[in-house]
């Protein structure tokens, strides 16, 4: 029973105990015994202009006055309307107190009992000296929702509309089937109940919350469950979407490379990118865990808050309705780690860039049918030279696996496709993670920013082959390790030889390059190959010494050992050491007649010994 309430007064409810029916219930429950329940005149004019608006608490109060009117046709109650309706300057000034001070006016006028569920407007009566109660809506024992029994354990969203049978996704990540799951097609009466029963517990629930709340629209967050409701004149009619995670994944059932796992540790600006419904956020909740678990402070930034995450990590929502005021917040939380999901408008990527760039390891889930596009679309918004600095990872997520991950880095070169020097300019290169391939080009060209595709994105014609080998040839000339030729054009060749080679290569003042250049006729890019790179290679093609096939000419003795074209090699006889190479291209090993190299492979052959190459 409400306290203080007595049989036969004046109760004069404010909006809030509309809203939330304190009123009704207080009578199911004996309360109010032939009381005289005043409405001011402002709570109807603040409910009808909720409604109007399209806002579901302005039809949630409207239906309360339906109900108290019932029961004063059953004689339970005496129903009254009191007071002045507002004029337009006093509703405009509603978030200042104005109807409120008007309802607080019926109950000093009537000296009645005042009912409400706001706190500030309990404490300005009581400061005034009115009789007031302030009564909160009494916490139920939460009961099955009604939109609960279209769920099963591989239900991952329920959609349910007017006059259509209602509809849900099921399966895994990787395998989603929009099916059926009922024949007979939602009435308008069902869902406006399942609309109601879902607000109210959305208000009465701890763990759940309004997210947002806009004419013909409101998103809900009711424990794991994110509702959407959507009605006229927003939607052509209306509908209930309920979205649950269907898994909760741990990032070691992605089996990630170790070395992406330290890079994913190193504080650095990373893209989750995919598809919808691929799995990104999923992946990013198992990242926000994983991060966590190694001893970092992590938070999130969602809009809504649906992000499966501990407890240990707190989720934060738009502070005042922005989240560049929750940003400031953050940086002022000092978080080792920000999850910002959902980077969609130009706005999300400014508040991206800003906290990367203040040092936060920041990780966004961005929408992208591939890695590239996630990249492009942040070109216009970020500056270009500056996005390497914003992000330097793209992990693209499809069917919930980490399909592809991409590595931005910044250098000056001569574009892809272009053969003068003094074409030169800052280009952003996107690399393969695994691999180190190039894939990618961004630069600008006039006013225009260039994303031009290399390597396997681009078309190989057989003529290439052809050139590489030529080009090929001629470098060998000039350097003393391997030469590894890819033409990625027409027009230009990308060459990579050891360190110590490229001085010989370019010559003075680049005029060895121009020449072989010009003898060519195709540009040539000439870079140093990773030493790691080598190695591997080494290791993996590590061939066991092989005997050449021997023969003299007039001019030389040749070892030819086709499997070692290219590589460095030793050559001995038996165990005795004689020389070092380098074997051609075309697997042979050439020593002049008069040499004393010729003369000791020619005395072992002689003798009977065994001439093998051991590759160095």
């Amino acid at each position: 029973m409400i306290e203080g309430s007595k049989d036969g007064q004046k109760v004069v409810p404010d909006t809030s105990s509309v809203i939330d029916a304190i009123i009704s219930e207080g009578v199911k429950r004996g309360d109010f015994k032939g009381s005289s329940i005043v409405i001011p005149e402002a709570v109807v004019a603040e409910l009808e202009a909720q409604a109007n608006r399209g806002l579901e608490i302005g039809f949630e109060g409207l239906e309360e006055l339906q109900r108290l009117q019932d029961l004063a046709n059953e004689n339970r109650i005496k129903l009254f309307f009191h007071g002045k309706r507002p004029n337009l300057d006093q509703v405009k000034l509603a978030r200042g107190g104005e109807i409120d001070s008007l309802i607080r006016e019926t109950a000093i006028e009537l000296g009645a009992k005042f009912i409400t569920g706001d706190r500030i407007q309990s404490m300005v009566a009581k400061a005034m000296g009115i009789d007031v109660e302030f009564v909160k809506p009494e916490p139920k024992d939460p009961e099955p929702l009604s939109i609960e029994k279209f769920f099963t354990p591989d239900t991952m969203s329920v959609h349910l509309k007017n006059r259509v049978p209602p509809m849900a996704k099921k399966g895994s990540i990787g395998d989603v089937r929009y099916v059926k799951i009922g024949d007979v097609p939602s009435t308008y009466g069902e869902l406006k109940d399942m609309s109601r029963e879902l607000l109210d517990r959305a208000r009465s629930d701890h763990n759940s919350f309004f997210e947002l709340s806009f004419s013909g629209a409101s998103v809900l967050q009711i424990g794991n469950m994110r509702i959407a409701i959507a009605n006229p004149p927003f939607s052509d009619d209306f509908e209930i979407t309920a979205v649950r995670p269907v898994a909760s994944v741990s990032l070691e059932q992605y089996r990630l490379s170790d070395k992406l796992k330290e890079r994913i540790r190193d504080q650095r600006g990373i893209l989750i990118s995919g598809p919808p419904g691929a799995g990104k956020s999923t992946f990013a909740a198992g990242v926000a865990t994983y991060l966590n678990n190694k001893g970092f402070v992590v938070k999130t930034m969602e809009s809504p808050r649906d992000l499966q995450v501990p407890n240990e990590i707190t989720q934060y929502a738009p502070l005042d309705d922005s989240l560049e005021n929750t940003a400031d917040v953050l940086l002022l939380v000092r978080p080792d780690y920000t999850i910002y999901d959902e980077v969609r408008k130009t706005k999300d990527f400014e508040i991206f860039s800003d906290m990367r760039l203040a040092g936060v390891g920041m990780i966004g889930v961005v929408h992208a049918n591939r890695a590239v596009d996630a990249i492009q679309r942040l070109i216009g918004r970020v500056e270009l030279g500056v996005i390497p600095q914003v992000v330097d990872t793209v992990i693209f997520i499809d069917k919930g696996e980490v399909a592809k991950v991409q590595i931005l880095q910044f250098t000056v070169k001569v574009p892809a496709g272009m053969m003068e020097q003094d074409l030169a300019r800052p280009v952003i290169l996107i690399s393969d993670f695994e691999t180190g391939k190039s894939e990618f080009e961004i630069y600008t060209y006039g006013e225009q920013v260039v994303v031009m595709p290399l390597g396997e994105e681009q078309e190989r014609k057989p003529s290439w082959k052809l050139a590489e080998g030529e080009v090929q040839e001629v470098l060998e000339d000039y350097a003393s390790g391997p030469v590894s030729v890819e033409m990625v054009s027409d027009s230009r060749a990308l060459v990579k030889v050891r360190e110590k080679d490229l001085p010989r290569i370019i010559g003075k003042g680049g005029s060895t390059i121009d020449d072989i250049e010009r003898m060519l006729g195709i540009h040539i890019d000439v870079r140093r190959s990773d030493e790691k790179e080598q190695k591997k290679q080494g290791e993996e093609k590590e061939i066991k010494p092989q005997r050449p096939i021997i023969e003299r000419t007039d001019r030389h003795v040749i070892l030819n050992v086709p499997e070692l074209a290219a590589q460095d090699v030793e050559i001995y006889a038996g165990d005795r050491f004689l020389f070092s190479a380098t074997v051609g291209r075309h697997g042979d090993i050439k020593v002049r007649n008069d040499s004393t190299v010729a003369e000791s492979v020619l005395d072992a052959v002689e003798e009977g010994e065994t001439v093998t190459v051991h590759m160095m």
